[in-house]
């Protein structure tokens, strides 16, 4: 395979931007400067992208020269194919010292739970001094496609796109083209030379090797980060592809100036992105993914969703993933013995699935990533990623006589109108008796009493259906209420400080699974450990005196969660001066893994962006603290009453002869939020604490 690159004037282009960079004191102040960050991408007839990935970074502290010592890039070799084409350090003289490529590396990629083969290539630079600029070219050619193995793969927040793993790991935020272009007050001029790589010659060495064809022939997509990790003076992106590919493509979160191109030549359409001057996105607590709210480039040339739908339909069908089997017969009888209606066949088959098939990726060579595994195989191996584990739950509800068919979603992030494939995770979705289609996440609901996991609400997906096929759908926002927590505690405080009582818990939805998860997941004989650890989160001087969590809390079909714990807290109350002071206990520390919005968006007044907690939740605590006769509270009985459309509290704290109660209902109605919200949430979590504080009597 032969890789013909024209140069651009790749020198001078340099110049003219590392002047620029030594007059700003933003780009001198870091310890390093992307210089050039281009990618330029050579689309085939059949969809295959041969990818030109040009990086110049300039050092400028020690610490940056140690991290850019080595370079490392990803690649899948079902699907791709990588090489350094050239490594060079150019210094402050003006000299430079070519790194020989042959030395790179290539070699097994490390894995964890997933072990596909994914390599990567390596190069070492050596010893790099302040000043120098290191420069180097990739060539890659393959596809992308969604990497449907629940993003573990890859990590949105730093530039890098599950669907386009291989093409992206290393910062190839590579390819574009579409609707409409102008330079939005930027000339050619005013950008310079562009990327340093303007063009790719084709050539009879480029035979359509069939490794390199996308699944969905003739069609090509991408996404592409915008946004940068280092001071960056010029990222650039280019495409040229078949003129008779109709592509779509849009700059989203972006309304600055910037550079934009397109021309037809020779049978063939080019388009050029390019932006100056950009710096780090600057981040805010809890913010949505980088994907969300960031530069980013879409584009695809497929027609819309409903072709994608059908394709992803028609290409399961095609490879038989869920043709039956006799094991998995007998299998789906055992289950529905007994059951009657639709939810109770739905929900059996469901939680067999997520408690059975245990997450591990398994090589099926060809197709691996986005074909699912045949049923045969998934049962067999008991063992899959998402779109096996999905496709288990596909192929037995349809012995049972649904009509269930493959999702993709994208676990983190928003997925756009134009239909370029951002999506990490595969689900199912089952036609009900009403002709609606129910989504189902096996991978996500282990021990869990939902059939789709809160986790996921507000998520879109794309169902691959026959027919027309569908268009993109969104998860709706599950009520606080299906993932309640509630403590009802009746508590002692004796003369002494000391804190006698007993609460009882209970959970449903997702709060249920975070309870639950000790007896699911962990060791019985740790169990007792383990709840008297949310014991000594409120004292390390906490006993345990007692517990009843059930006959089988691992069975977590039967009924929402209960426990409930009897204890002594010694010196709970601090006492002197004839008083006491103490917080109320289901308050103070207590399963804090549930409040998780105690710690959502810090503590600034706005927000410019939405930003997320883990899930919807209702919290509900009631307590009653008796306290020794004589005694009144010093504090003024508390009362709070606020709803929005973010949260809602309504509590209450006062004395009641020799009792004081504590009665507290908070909401908070969803997992994402827009950026108005922020205050309405902050006001109920703000008014939330104050019932944290100490509680004076005398």
């Amino acid at each position: 395979m032969k890789f013909k690159t024209i140069l651009g004037a790749m020198a001078g282009s340099l110049a003219l931007v590392s002047v620029s960079a030594q007059s700003d004191d933003a780009f001198k102040s870091a310890d390093a400067v992307t210089l050039l960050d281009s990618t330029y991408v050579y689309v085939l007839p059949s969809g295959s992208g041969t990818f030109n990935i040009t990086r110049r970074v300039k050092i400028q502290s020690r610490d940056a020269a140690v991290k850019n010592h080595c370079i490392v890039y990803d690649y899948d070799p079902l699907t791709a194919f990588a090489r350094f084409k050239y490594v060079k350090v150019i210094h402050k003289n003006g000299t430079a010292t070519d790194i020989n490529v042959a030395d790179a590396k290539d070699y097994v990629a490390p894995a964890r739970a997933i072990f596909w083969g994914a390599r990567q290539i390596m190069i070492e630079v050596g010893h790099l001094k302040v000043g120098d600029v290191l420069a180097y070219e990739i060539e890659k050619k393959g596809f992308t496609y969604a990497l449907l193995s629940e993003g573990e793969m890859a990590s949105a927040g730093s530039g890098t796109s599950a669907m386009n793993f291989d093409a992206m790991a290393m910062g190839a935020e590579a390819t574009t083209v579409g609707s409409g272009a102008s330079e939005n007050g930027v000339t050619s001029a005013a950008i310079g030379l562009g990327s340093a790589v303007v063009g790719y010659a084709s050539s009879s060495d480029e035979a359509d090797d069939e490794r390199f064809v996308p699944p969905m022939r003739g069609q090509f997509y991408d996404i592409v980060p915008f946004w940068v990790d280092q001071p960056t003076r010029r990222k650039v992106y280019e495409i040229s592809l078949p003129d008779t590919c109709k592509l779509q493509y849009k700059l989203y979160q972006y309304d600055g100036k910037y550079y934009e191109k397109k021309s037809v030549s020779d049978g063939r359409q080019h388009l050029t992105i390019a932006l100056d001057n950009q710096v780090p996105f600057e981040k805010e607590p809890s913010m949505v993914d980088l994907f969300d709210v960031a530069p980013k480039l879409m584009l695809s040339t497929t027609k819309d969703w409903y072709a994608k739908s059908r394709w992803f339909y028609g290409a399961q069908e095609a490879y038989g993933s869920f043709k039956p089997t006799k094991e998995a017969k007998e299998i789906v009888a055992k289950l529905l013995k007994g059951k009657k209606t639709e939810m109770e066949k739905i929900s059996a088959i469901t939680h067999w699935t997520a408690d059975n098939i245990r997450y591990l990726g398994l090589p099926m060579g060809k197709g691996e990533g986005y074909t699912l595994h045949t049923l045969d195989m998934d049962i067999t191996d008991r063992a899959g990623v998402c779109k096996d584990i999905a496709g288990t739950l596909i192929g037995l509800l349809r012995i049972a006589g649904f009509e269930a068919f493959p999702a993709m979603t994208m676990a983190g992030s928003r997925v756009e109108k134009i239909p370029a494939d951002h999506f990490n995770h595969c689900v199912c979705v089952v036609k009900l008796k009403d002709g609606t289609y129910m989504p189902l996440d096996p991978t996500w609901v282990p021990f869990n009493r939902e059939l789709w996991s809160s986790a996921e609400q507000q998520q879109n997906y794309l169902p691959g259906l026959p027919g027309n096929g569908s268009d993109l759908c969104i998860t709706p926002v599950s009520a606080p209420e299906n993932h309640y927590f509630r403590i009802n505690a009746n508590n002692n405080i004796l003369p002494n400080g000391t804190l006698k009582g007993s609460f009882t818990l209970e959970a449903e939805g997702q709060s249920d699974a975070s309870v639950r998860r000790i007896f699911t997941l962990g060791w019985m004989s740790r169990w007792q450990q383990n709840l008297e650890a949310q014991l000594l989160r409120v004292s390390p001087q906490a006993k345990l005196l007692s517990v009843d969590y059930g006959t089988n809390p691992k069975d977590y079909q039967v009924a929402p969660i209960r426990i409930t714990f009897d204890y002594e807290i010694p010196d709970y109350a601090i006492t002197g001066d004839g008083g006491m002071v103490f917080r109320p206990m289901v308050m103070n520390n207590l399963y804090s893994s549930l409040q998780s919005f105690l710690g959502v968006g810090g503590n600034q007044a706005e927000h410019k962006y939405a930003f997320r907690d883990r899930c919807s939740r209702q919290i509900q605590f009631v307590e009653t603290i008796t306290i020794p006769e004589g005694m009144t509270m010093q504090n003024p009985p508390m009362k709070s009453d606020i709803s929005n459309s973010a949260a809602a509290i309504n509590a209450s704290l006062d004395q009641q002869g020799n009792k004081i109660v504590l009665n507290l209902d908070a909401s908070f109605r969803k997992r994402i939020y827009e950026a108005q919200e922020w205050p309405g949430f902050k006001s109920v979590v703000d008014d939330y604490k104050k019932y944290q504080e100490y509680i004076y009597i005398k």
